[in-house]
């Protein structure tokens, strides 16, 4: 988290948009709450405020072997040790979020940047996880993509990037009869 903000800060020189999936959802969660001024508009895609919960005997991640058999290719590509190594890989990244520190859903409301949730309908952080982020974020906006997993921005790619797009380049739009938002009034329309 403080090497993103040092290179918000010396690198971009400022506030920039900023993304990011899974671990780096958490990474990009951590700066906008305690940067908040490196931090324009958030995307969270695929986060959680609590490391993975089991899901069932063995791995506390829902699909190892899958995401084994997934990216373990093209981590084989650039990688010196091939792919072969990669299930010591992500044996080690399973064990560093199983151990990651838990935010409190209070903890949330520190986030000041219009923020954008995207998830899986399928996807390993739980929906319960994900509403947790939308109900504390306070100018938070939730988009589920359906049929897609953790890995919705390379299952569909083209919806993912439309809807990002969109909400990094168009202005908030006021809903017609908001519900999480109705005290809100009409600071939307603004």
């Amino acid at each position: 988290m403080q090497d993103t903000a040092a290179f918000l800060a010396s690198v971009v020189g400022g506030p920039a948009h900023l993304a990011g999936h899974s671990m780096g959802g958490g990474t990009a969660l951590q700066v906008a709450l305690r940067h908040p001024d490196l931090v324009r508009r958030l995307i969270l895609i695929s986060a959680s405020i609590r490391p993975p919960r089991p899901r069932g005997p063995g791995s506390p991640w829902p699909g190892l072997a899958d995401l084994i058999r997934f990216l373990g290719p093209g981590y084989g590509e650039v990688s010196p040790d091939g792919e072969a190594h990669f299930p010591v890989v992500a044996g080690k990244i399973v064990t560093m979020l199983t151990g990651a520190l838990a935010l409190a859903p209070a903890d949330l409301g520190g986030v000041r940047s219009r923020t954008l949730l995207m998830a899986g309908d399928e996807d390993a952080v739980s929906l319960d996880d994900t509403v947790t982020l939308y109900n504390g974020i306070p100018d938070a906006e939730l988009a589920i993509v359906p049929g897609t997993s953790h890995f919705l921005l390379r299952e569909k790619p083209d919806l993912c990037n439309a809807i990002m797009l969109d909400f990094l380049t168009g202005a908030p739009v006021p809903a017609v009869s908001p519900v999480r938002r109705a005290g809100e009034g009409s600071s939307r329309l603004r």
